[in-house]
């Protein structure tokens, strides 16, 4: 019989023997349940369940005896393989080695052995007869074999020939050595010792440094294969090719970092230009691309331009700003396709930027303004944009997006619908009038201001709300004039200009026809725009020189215009251009938008940070505090939650009885349904 019949046969009878063991164990669980479990209850030792009875039978009558011999007979073959190159059984190898570290069998003779003349613990018989001996084999073979050496071979071939033969022991380990032990391991590090001791290993890292310094890609490609392989040298090239990276990253970002704070064009192309040479350099392989990637999102969210901005958030809003310039009419050099290619780019630093969050708010609120303002280049552009944002981080993060692009499209279709609304009802309706319906759940606008409207605007207003409200009933309509703008047809010494205007500074110009002369307090009284606002309007309109005021300086600044104060109206007014655009957007009177922003996202945070916690509690219903932090930072994919704002939101849940600390040991949390 040879060696391997007899290991196919020990395992045949092994595994019927276990069979049987399991069928007469349960037919036999009456007799366990009750009887035996009566006499160890009593203290009797020497009573076993069936199970275990016929392990131990198995172990004295078989196991013992010729365990050495069985696992020797698999080293043998093991031997042979490498030396001669021979075809084996590798199936039953396998099956065999794992029989001598099966944890179920190991844990159920334990209890058994411990009385016995094998002095060692099961545990250590699958150490003592095959894994010493294993790698003792291993390393005889190596020393006893003519390998390649470092002084005959320059470094990058002799990684390429020893790699072949890590591959080979690994690839082989992977298949014949039980994944419940470290053997696997073990074999690597038994390899490491042989082909890469501390001198060697020296002599190679110094060359991989200046391969990587230089930035010559042919090497890193002849080298990625060989490197990928040695896991002890793969690791240290990694660690050098990150920190390469990231030292130079964070370098360029340096030297541009005074123009870039304030310049999205600038630091965005910057990081971009640092990704794509990187990437070209360093395209060898899935390890390298991780070790890119681990830098650029380092020097992405922290460098010299977050830290002049004081905040780790600078970088979403930089690329969110860059995305407006993108997005915005005026970028006549850039054709369709261009386009396309810079959001493939965006998204690549997306990827990398923390603070996700951050760029859907400043993205949501630039979005808004170019989409009520009309300065969006194209709603296919916007379209595509936003497609690539929910393709990385789900239908959920582009739905507010989404819907303002839908008001847009639907406001059209209506403001069609109400013109033909009009000729049925043979109503007055200019076809320049257009209307935006936006809903309210998707907009984030500041409350709307009431002002008087002229009576040809109102008439206006009021009938296409009639409409509207009779279409949809129920609905109600909140008109923003803050936001809304129109043209007047002015005639000044019989020459006609057209003024494109805010609503705010149509309504004041529209009482100029009434008289040529008001004061501000009568302005105010008349229009009942926020004293604040009229200002800033009155200021735009008395320095395009159609206002005009004998009280004000030609320098003045807003508070410089008092109440009582007396606004003219300019009859002799000329200008080289038919149409003036007179629009300028009014400043908030409110506290910085930012201010109100950041209190915005931090809200939405503990939110997010709450519902996570609920989430997992429900799942898990107990867990260490500890335990709780670490699955919420990684289950937060839209920002990096910190540690305090994790524990102010389990304090949180407590208040509001959602958990509660176990009476026992106050670190573990319970979750109460």
């Amino acid at each position: 019989m040879t060696d391997e019949d007899l290991l196919k046969l020990y395992e045949k009878h092994f595994y019927n023997y276990e069979y049987s063991c399991r069928l007469l164990n349960d037919t036999c669980h009456y007799l366990n349940r009750h009887w035996v479990r009566r006499l160890d209850d009593s203290g009797r030792r020497d009573v076993y369940e069936i199970d275990e009875l016929a392990k131990r039978i198995w172990k004295e009558t078989f196991f013992k005896p010729i365990s050495p011999n069985i696992a020797q007979i698999c080293l043998n073959l093991i031997k042979e393989h490498r030396i001669n190159k021979l075809s084996i059984d590798i199936e039953t190898i396998k099956k065999t080695i794992e029989m001598y570290a099966d944890q179920n069998v190991n844990k159920k003779m334990k209890d058994l052995i411990k009385n016995d003349s094998i002095s060692a613990p099961i545990t250590d018989i699958y150490q003592q007869c095959f894994e010493i001996k294993f790698l003792q084999d291993t390393e005889d073979f190596y020393r006893q074999q003519k390998v390649p050496s470092l002084e005959s071979n320059s470094t990058i071939e002799y990684l390429i020939l020893i790699s072949e033969y890590f591959d080979q022991e690994m690839n082989f380990g992977k298949l014949i050595l039980p994944k419940s032990k470290s053997t696997f391991q073990l074999l690597v590090n038994k390899l490491e010792e042989i082909f890469l001791p501390e001198q060697k290993l020296s002599i190679i890292m110094d060359k991989m440094k200046a391969i990587i310094s230089n930035e010559n890609s042919q090497d890193l490609k002849r080298v990625y294969e060989p490197v990928s392989r040695i896991p002890n040298i793969s690791n240290q090239v990694i660690q050098l090719i990150e920190n390469h990276i990231y030292e130079n990253g964070i370098n360029t970002i340096e030297r541009i970092s005074d123009n870039a704070i304030n310049d999205p064009k600038t630091y965005i192309e910057t990081l971009i230009d640092i990704l794509k040479k990187f990437l070209e350099i360093f395209d060898a392989g899935p390890n390298f691309k991780v070790a890119l990637n681990q830098a650029c999102q380092k020097f992405t969210n922290n460098n010299a331009v977050t830290q002049k901005a004081n905040t780790t958030t600078k970088s979403s809003e930089l690329l969110a700003r860059y995305c407006d310039i993108l997005l915005r009419k005026g970028n006549k050099n850039i054709e369709e396709t261009d386009l396309e290619e810079k959001f493939n780019e965006i998204m690549i630093i997306f990827d990398y930027i923390e603070d996700k969050d951050i760029y859907e708010k400043f993205y949501s609120k630039m979005l808004s303004k170019r989409l009520i303002n009309q300065l969006s280049i194209s709603e296919d552009s916007e379209e595509s944009m936003i497609s690539k944002l929910k393709q990385t981080c789900g239908l959920e993060y582009t739905t507010k997006l989404e819907q303002k692009l839908k008001d847009i499209r639907v406001s059209k279709d209506l403001t069609d619908d109400y013109s033909k609304y009009c000729e049925k009802k043979q109503l007055k309706y200019s076809d320049k009038f257009s209307v935006m319906v936006l809903s309210s759940n998707s907009w984030s606008f500041s409350t709307p201001l009431n002002i008087i409207l002229p009576i040809k605007l109102n008439a206006t207003f009021e009938s296409f709300k009639h409409f509207y409200t009779n279409r949809y009933n129920g609905r109600k309509l909140m008109w923003l004039h803050q936001y809304s703008k129109g043209e007047l047809e002015t005639i000044f010494i019989n020459k006609e200009y057209t003024l494109k205007v805010s609503t705010y500074e149509m309504v004041v110009l529209l009482l100029f026809n009434k008289k040529l002369h008001w004061t501000v307090e009568e302005i105010q009284d008349k229009t009942q725009i926020q004293s604040e606002l009229l200002l800033q309007v009155l200021c735009n309109l008395l320095k395009s020189k159609i206002l005009f005021s004998k009280k004000i300086p030609e320098d003045f600044q807003d508070n410089d215009i008092k109440m009582n104060h007396i606004i003219e109206l300019k009859e002799d007014f000329t200008s080289k251009e038919s149409q003036i655009n007179l629009d300028v957007p009014l400043k908030s009177t409110k506290p910085k938008d930012l201010k109100y922003l950041n209190k915005s996202i931090d809200e939405d945070r503990k939110l997010v940070i709450q519902a996570t916690i609920v989430r997992i509690m429900k799942q898990k219903q107990s867990l260490k505090h500890s335990l709780l932090m670490e699955e919420v930072i990684e289950l937060s994919t839209r920002f990096k939650p910190n540690i305090p704002s994790i524990k102010k939101c389990i304090d949180l849940l407590i208040e509001k009885e959602y958990l509660e600390r176990d009476s026992n040991n106050k670190d573990i949390l319970r979750y109460l349904a």
